[in-house]
Order: C-alpha cells, then sequence, then structure tokens
C-alpha cells in the first residue's frame, strides 16, 4: 500500500467484529514494525505486553478501562504499552541529558506506536489508542516491573465500521517558516 494512502485511510476503531481476532504472528508483525522506530541513542525501551485470551481481554478491560472504553474494545486483542523509565534521555550515571528527562521515553513509545498502528492498518486491522486506563491495575494483572511507565492500551482487531476521515487542519495553520 502507498504510504500516504495508508496515512490517510487509518481510522480510529471504536467497534471490533467477533468473526475473526488478530493472530500471534500478525501481532509480532505490528510490534516488529514498531521497533523499526528511532529512539534516543538507539535505547529501544518501549515495551509491549500482548492480552490475546477472550479471558484475560475482559479481565484487563473490567479491571483496567474505564466503562466508556471496555464497549470499545469489544472484540479486541489488546496490547499495553510501556517504556522503561530513566533510561532513554539520560546519562549512564543516570543524569537527564536535558529538562525533558522521561519525556524522551513518551517520545519514542509514540514513534514506536505510530508505527505500529501503521502496520496494523497495513495487515487490515484497526486499533483505538486508549489513554485512560488503571495503570496499577494493569502493573498488577500483567506482572510489569516498576521500572517500566505504563503509557497506553491499544485496542486492535478486525474493523466492524468504517468511520470518515476526520477534516484536519489547513497545513498553512500549523507551519511557520525561516
Amino acid at each position: 500500500m502507498e504510504f500516504q494512502k495508508l496515512i490517510e485511510e487509518r481510522r480510529t476503531i471504536r467497534k471490533y467484529s467477533p468473526e475473526s481476532r488478530i493472530t500471534k504472528e500478525d501481532l509480532l508483525a505490528v510490534i516488529r514494525a514498531a521497533q523499526e522506530a528511532p529512539s534516543w541513542k538507539n535505547s529501544q525501551t518501549g515495551r509491549y505486553y500482548c492480552v490475546m485470551s477472550e479471558e484475560m481481554v475482559e479481565k484487563v478491560s473490567r479491571e483496567c478501562l474505564p466503562e466508556m472504553n471496555q464497549a470499545k474494545a469489544e472484540n479486541a486483542s489488546l496490547i499495553v504499552t510501556t517504556f522503561v523509565h530513566n533510561h532513554a534521555g539520560f546519562q549512564k550515571d543516570g543524569t537527564p541529558d536535558n529538562e525533558l528527562g522521561n519525556g524522551w521515553g513518551c517520545y519514542d513509545l509514540g514513534l514506536q506506536n505510530e508505527n505500529l498502528i501503521l502496520k496494523a492498518r497495513e495487515l487490515g486491522y484497526g486499533t483505538l489508542i486508549m489513554g485512560l486506563r488503571a495503570g496499577d491495575k494493569l502493573r498488577e494483572i500483567l506482572s510489569i516491573p516498576e521500572t517500566e511507565t505504563v503509557m497506553a492500551v491499544i485496542a486492535i482487531g478486525k474493523a466492524a465500521e468504517e468511520p470518515a476521515r476526520p477534516k484536519r487542519k489547513d497545513v498553512e495553520d500549523v507551519v511557520r517558516f525561516y
């Protein structure tokens, strides 16, 4: 698929088909694509916790997502994204390289997650990135180490809807040239 078309056709999906679920092989493919994103000093601090079984998806959804997102994630698998904190944007002695500190871990993970959702689209899956989640409960249920910052839960599955493309701002409204 042509890249420009891919990014223009990708949509946030809030309704997934019960007919089929993403395969482990396809999940590995989207995570491999995520790993190709650049990261601070090639630190590669992104981590992915894939929730595939219907029982675990239901448990994580019920216990870790607000009610408004539980229905939106129905029939999807879930990917919990984290990054290893105090690594990207830091010297080996633990001092931050600049004022952003762990902001670089967030930035790097955002780049990785963009690759992930675009690869998912290329493979025929839809995604929904959810930032409203119970991080401590996710940490408990999925045994996520304290050394990682829980960022988002991404629902991934076959879309049961085709949302329209929302209007984008004119490029002239968001750019300045000097």
